[in-house]
């Protein structure tokens, strides 16, 4: 069959004409899997022109071009989606992480709320009736547990959606099946009439929960509340409210989902209500509000040395009673205003803190490779969608291509090699100086070098350390090239390394371009780029490399090098798999 060619426009306006993917084939604008005709992403402006069609007039203008993108308004649709997929798994890891110890007891409520609480049982009720809570998005009890202690007349339905969640309120040592019936329920889809019996609950708590939800699926949450609340009770709300100071440090993050709505660290989520936005949503579904107040508070945790302008929305609202409707306009009925430097209670515990501001702690991880332990530095994968500084982390393809390394000796046997974007962790150079002359580790993020260290130091006994070179390099950057060029006596590398380095669609050619300026134009020398399938089309990372000199070949298949491949990697091999390993060879000219 003849080999198809693909007419491919880089970054550098030269015209290319290069194999098309044995993986990905170009479809109109669409790269599509040839496998299973899946449409895995869209190439955009870029085109495939006839083959007989004239290449553009190149243009002599210099284009600085930005290797992070453009700050955009709202995260990517694929984000806001895995944040909504996802809702469920994070809070559960983050009562695997915290347990109980995160929020403290709300012992504030019964100040606020017991004229609501523990209220007067209505006169048609059964001699002995108690008066029926339900608390929705429970959390671990911090609601519950004192309003039992405070109110012994009282029984508590208490829901979350954390199975982690409801069963750390089980195993509290005040809990009691005749005063509490705790169970896992997703509000936003689940019955809880199927719970609960309907029309039996007096009064509903909503505690920083409504907005932990998507503002598409407040309204079934209500609409599932109102089943069980019996008519002319009441939901009582505390919430964010807009201007809190974490609203402003999301927003600094650019992890704003949509309008007031946004994504922490840990990939839980937080709304920021208005007042007229939490009105209009319970008036939308036919509830009254009895009153709603903005609460204004300077918060100082003294623990962490932090002063916080805090902003919390509380309000009452009520279920009419046989559709009787309210004969005020609401906006006049309510109670609405705002107390700014009030005596509020208030949560300063330090996982609260920690929640919205507080600077993420590294931590020591322990990794297996083959047979060696490396310990990494780094921060935890939940603040992969906040932290600025990406190579803080640890990547999932930096393990593999340090497995893939070590499997593989022959590969690095006294040659010069250099990791580009090693971050922090720089997994691949320390498995590298096992066999390798010399290794340069290379990152521009300055707060990733200094971390780099602590982590040379924390592996000084298990692996050659003073082989490696931790150096800072920008892609692109004349000065800093030449610099690595001159240290390593004008001799260039015969094997550079790269894990997930090609997510940031602009910054590819630049990593192209510094990687051609470094390596050894020898037909053994080798470029690797080991990543997790994410925006970045993998035919554009193709054509961008044939720009820059590179040639792709399929390594697996290659006899030279003839690669091993760990047990655990092989859908790498089979390049079934979103894990993909690229290499390359460098033109000799």
């Amino acid at each position: 069959m003849p080999r198809s060619y693909i007419l491919v426009q880089g970054f550098g306006k030269q015209w290319s004409r290069i194999p098309s993917s044995p993986v990905l084939q170009m479809q109109g604008a669409m790269v599509v899997d040839s496998a299973t005709g899946e449409e895995k992403a869209d190439l955009g402006a870029m085109e495939a022109p006839m083959a007989d069609a004239d290449p553009p007039t190149t243009s002599t203008a210099t284009t600085r071009v930005q290797i992070y993108p453009q700050k955009s308004d709202c995260v990517s649709p694929y984000l806001r989606d895995k944040y909504e997929r996802e809702a469920g798994k994070n809070w559960d890891l983050f009562y695997k992480r915290n347990a109980d110890r995160f929020f403290k007891d709300r012992h504030y409520l019964d100040k606020e709320w017991g004229e609501y609480i523990g209220g007067m049982i209505n006169k048609n009720e059964p001699s002995g009736s108690k008066r029926v809570i339900l608390e929705v998005g429970c959390g671990t009890g911090n609601t519950v547990f004192p309003l039992i202690a405070e109110y012994p007349d009282i029984f508590v339905h208490a829901c979350d959606f954390s199975a982690r969640a409801v069963n750390l309120v089980k195993e509290h040592k005040e809990y009691e099946g005749g005063r509490v019936n705790a169970f896992v329920c997703d509000v936003t889809s689940q019955d809880l009439s199927a719970s609960i019996q309907p029309a039996s609950v007096d009064v509903v708590t909503l505690v920083f929960m409504l907005s932990a939800v998507s503002p598409e699926k407040m309204e079934n949450v209500l609409q599932n509340i109102k089943r069980v609340l019996k008519p002319g009770g009441f939901v009582l709300v505390r919430d964010y409210a807009v201007g809190d100071l974490a609203q402003k440090r999301l927003t600094e993050k650019d992890q704003k989902i949509s309008e007031n709505f946004f994504a922490r660290g840990d990939g839980t989520r937080a709304y920021y209500f208005s007042e007229d936005s939490l009105v209009s949503l319970f008036e939308r579904e036919g509830m009254t509000c009895q009153s709603v107040t903005v609460h204004c508070r300077q918060v100082e945790n003294r623990s962490r040395a932090l002063l916080m302008n805090r902003r919390w929305i509380q309000g009452e609202f009520f279920l009419p009673v046989n559709g009787e409707i309210e004969t005020q306009d609401v906006q006049e009925a309510a109670e609405v205003s705002t107390l700014a430097q009030e005596s509020l209670a208030y949560d300063s515990s330090e996982g609260f803190a920690a929640l919205f501001s507080a600077t993420p702690t590294a931590e020591v991880t322990r990794i297996k490779v083959g047979n060696h332990l490396l310990l990494a530095k780094c921060l935890a994968k939940e603040h992969q969608h906040t932290v600025k500084a990406t190579g803080l982390l640890l990547w999932d393809a930096a393990p593999a291509l340090a497995a893939v390394l070590d499997a593989n000796p022959s590969l690095l046997k006294d040659k010069r090699v250099l990791e580009l974007g090693c971050g922090a962790t720089a997994l691949c150079s320390l498995i590298a100086s096992n066999s390798a002359a010399t290794i340069f580790a290379t990152d521009g993020d300055p707060a990733s070098m200094n971390l780099l260290q602590e982590n040379m130091e924390l592996n000084s006994s298990s692996f050659h350390v003073k082989k490696v070179f931790c150096r800072t390099l920008e892609w692109g950057k004349k000065s800093d090239i030449e610099a690595i060029k001159s240290e390593n006596g004008d001799s260039r590398f015969e094997l550079i390394l790269g894990t997930d380095v090609t997510y940031v669609a602009p910054a590819v050619p630049l990593l192209f371009e510094t990687a051609s300026s470094l390596i050894a134009k020898r037909s053994t020398s080798m470029l690797m780029l080991c990543h997790y399938s994410r925006q970045v089309a993998e035919a554009d990372i193709l054509a961008t490399a044939a720009t820059h000199g590179f040639s792709y070949f399929d390594v697996w298949k290659s006899n030279s090098p003839e690669l091993l491949v760990p047990e655990n990697l092989q859908d790498l091999a089979s390049g079934n798999g979103p894990l993909r390993l690229l290499c390359f060879r460098p033109s000799e000219q």
